[in-house]
């Protein structure tokens, strides 16, 4: 597990990362936030479990094929596809992709907090729901969500049934073509005090001047 940062005082945040992506390529997106936040919050990298086979001619919403591709869970099962905008009645692989996390937070113990991107946002935001019903695996203080969308799975809107109090930030491009900044919004309004960082770009970790001092004032409600 790639890290970047160090001392004593750190935060230690595990990265969930986007679909088609993987612990490496992203690591590699997030380099600029990785140096924003250097001595004030370490950056953890892993893996989806969930490898993602390449499909000649695919077009759907969902990140550039990069990496060794990964996801977290399918809305196509028979395809082994994603896609944010896909309603579905089932999925496959949320399961996997939550021990995995939990097993990523044990095996690096303490986690502060989670930042996700794109689908991995979005499933930060149902660990987070997990997180305040008591699931013991899951011991954080705050997320920080880029790109993050409500799953349209039938089978995951229980998560979505009541107000999520895990403090949140939410990071919304108003030109993303991915991830459309209404989607994102969608997803912030089921916590219960969401902040947001609200930016003029698309479909990745804006790191300007005055963003990088909102992750700062966000994180600093967490010092250790």
């Amino acid at each position: 597990m790639a890290e970047g940062g160090s001392g004593p005082r750190s935060l230690r945040l595990l990265c969930l990362h986007g679909y088609r992506q993987d612990a490496r390529s992203f690591r590699a997106r997030s380099g600029a936030l990785r140096k924003a936040l250097r001595g004030r919050a370490e950056l953890l990298q892993m893996d989806a479990p969930h490898v993602i086979a390449a499909r000649p001619g695919e077009a759907s919403l969902v990140e550039p094929l990069e990496g060794s591709a990964r996801g977290w869970w399918f809305s196509n099962p028979q395809e082994g596809t994603f896609s944010a905008l896909e309603e579905t009645s089932s999925c496959k692989g949320l399961e996997e992709s939550l021990e995995a996390v939990a097993e990523a937070c044990a095996e690096h113990s303490p986690i502060d907090g989670l930042l996700g991107f794109s689908q991995g946002a979005a499933l930060v935001g149902i660990i987070c729901a997990l997180k305040q019903r008591g699931d013991p695996r899951f011991q954080f203080d705050f997320a920080i969500l880029v790109a993050g969308f409500r799953s349209m799975a039938l089978d995951h809107q229980s998560y979505y049934q009541e107000p999520i109090q895990v403090p949140s930030l939410h990071v919304l491009g108003e030109m993303d073509r991915v991830i459309p900044a209404e989607m994102s919004q969608k997803l912030a309004s089921h916590f219960s005090e969401p902040l947001f960082l609200t930016h003029s770009g698309g479909h990745f970790i804006p790191v300007s001047a005055a963003q990088k001092k909102t992750y700062l004032e966000f994180l600093d409600r967490f010092g250790k």
